[in-house]
């Protein structure tokens, strides 16, 4: 077995996401890179010549004027995706795309084109859509409650991973001589009736060079680490200390485990925030700076995210924290459930919420190249993460990681130097899923006789 090395993703976020409410005035970053085919272009080059795994596009379908600038104006994940395909040659191409308002048919196609496109470097970020607001986008008069929205979600995975079961491998022999373009013994039907969807197949898309696309979830309520540990072969988190990221992996790997999956076929990303500078105090001085340079009103808005988008603006500052924990019942209830316990237990007024959120959003990855590098292989090796997931603004920043950190992390052997494979799930080192269908057909062993 090969050494386990360290994954690695990059997160392509434009003009910036949550909490980043200056990074489009960056002169370096065009004031419209997030719909610049150009700068995802660029990155996603720069990213494959670091050896990346996969670089990934984040996504929602409802907006506010108080959401992050690049949410604001952003390219759809699939139709980007494909374009990126056709310029690189191996680094995986990851995107978002919900469950809650898609049919299984119309996205495993989509996905399954992109996987053709890419030559199998598909991955799928399953999401149930936290912005409850995305409903009225979607003749809903009100967003999918927890149970409905995780229910669909599985039920919608295990639809379009049926679907690409729709061909066997060797389904077209395209013989000229016979005239014999396809085997149909080898084109299956899915006939799928559940909870949720209704779907009959077969795919109109033969079998991909890695199988199927692979899936990635995120989300950390109790319905989605329980999906996560069902479907998920890569899973994106966050966590601020070395001690949370290794409980939550270690309970992911065991939830999979009790499932019945291989733990080992599991990996946990989490996204991280780096700073790099030539020493560690200037790298201090810098993350100072960015968390300084975070607008206070702009940060009070965006508290009202988890919360269905809640106007907090409304509130007196230094009055307590307000006991509105259950408008995320539709959103992102965790988070809201979080934050709300986070102010009560600590006393807190909502500038003091805010002003905590921002100075908690500290990274431990800060520091000279080496600094981070030992940081990042410290977590690595103790098991804290499989991978990392690393945000990319500004080409010179994300420059300062790929050569500065990744030669370190190379000469030591966490990180591969080359590709590995020309499929995601081979640089990833996950398997190909075999088709139902096929391994139906191969014989089964004689039961043993019972002497």
């Amino acid at each position: 077995m090969s050494r386990r090395t360290l994954k690695l993703g990059a997160v392509l976020l434009g003009v910036g996401g949550p909490g980043q409410h200056r990074t489009w005035l960056d002169p370096e970053i065009p004031a419209d890179a997030s719909v610049d085919i150009d700068w995802y272009l660029a990155r996603a080059e720069e990213a494959e010549a670091a050896k990346f795994d996969l670089v990934f596009i984040v996504d929602s379908q409802f907006i506010t004027e108080n959401s992050p600038n690049h949410y604001l104006s952003r390219l759809e994940p699939l139709t980007l995706l494909s374009a990126l395909a056709v310029h690189t040659r191996h680094i995986g191409l990851v995107g978002t795309a919900t469950t809650s308002y898609n049919e299984p048919f119309n996205l495993a196609r989509r996905l399954y084109s992109l996987d053709h496109i890419s030559g199998g470097r598909a991955g799928w970020n399953v999401v149930t859509s936290g912005d409850a607001g995305t409903a009225g986008n979607y003749s809903r008069d009100e967003h999918y409650d927890y149970a409905t929205r995780y229910g669909r979600a599985l039920e919608h995975v295990r639809v379009a991973q049926g679907l690409w079961d729709s061909y066997e491998a060797d389904a077209f022999p395209r013989d000229r001589a016979t005239e014999v373009f396809l085997d149909p013994a080898k084109q299956h039907a899915l006939n799928h009736k559940g909870e949720h969807f209704s779907v009959v197949g077969p795919l109109n898309l033969e079998r991909s060079p890695q199988g199927q696309p692979v899936i990635f979830q995120a989300g950390d309520s109790e319905e989605g680490r329980d999906l996560g540990a069902s479907i998920a072969e890569v899973i994106f988190t966050h966590a601020q200390t070395l001690e949370q990221a290794k409980a939550f992996r270690t309970e992911l790997r065991e939830r999979a485990a009790a499932k019945g999956r291989d733990p080992e076929h599991v990996l946990i990303l989490p996204g991280i925030r780096l700073v790099i500078a030539d020493t560690d105090e200037e790298a201090r001085a810098k993350e100072d700076a960015l968390l300084g340079g975070r607008s206070f009103d702009r940060a009070l808005k965006e508290l009202g995210r988890p919360f269905g988008w809640h106007d907090f603006t409304q509130y007196e500052l230094d009055a307590p924290f307000p006991d509105v924990a259950s408008l995320g019942e539709r959103s992102f209830r965790t988070q809201a459930e979080g934050i709300t316990k986070l102010a009560k237990d600590n006393g807190f007024t909502l500038r003091q919420l805010v002003e905590h959120l921002s100075e908690s959003a500290r990274s431990p990855f800060v520091g000279s190249p080496t600094t981070v590098a030992d940081t990042i292989q410290h977590w690595f090796e103790e098991g804290g993460f499989d991978g990392i997931n690393v945000t990319v603004n500004a080409p010179s920043e994300f420059a300062r990681f790929t050569d500065q950190v990744l030669p370190i992390l190379r000469e030591r052997g966490v990180v591969r130097s080359e590709y590995e494979s020309t499929t995601l799930r081979g640089n990833l080192g996950l398997p190909i899923p075999e088709n139902r269908h096929t391994a139906a057909r191969r014989p089964q062993p004689e039961p043993a006789l019972v002497p």
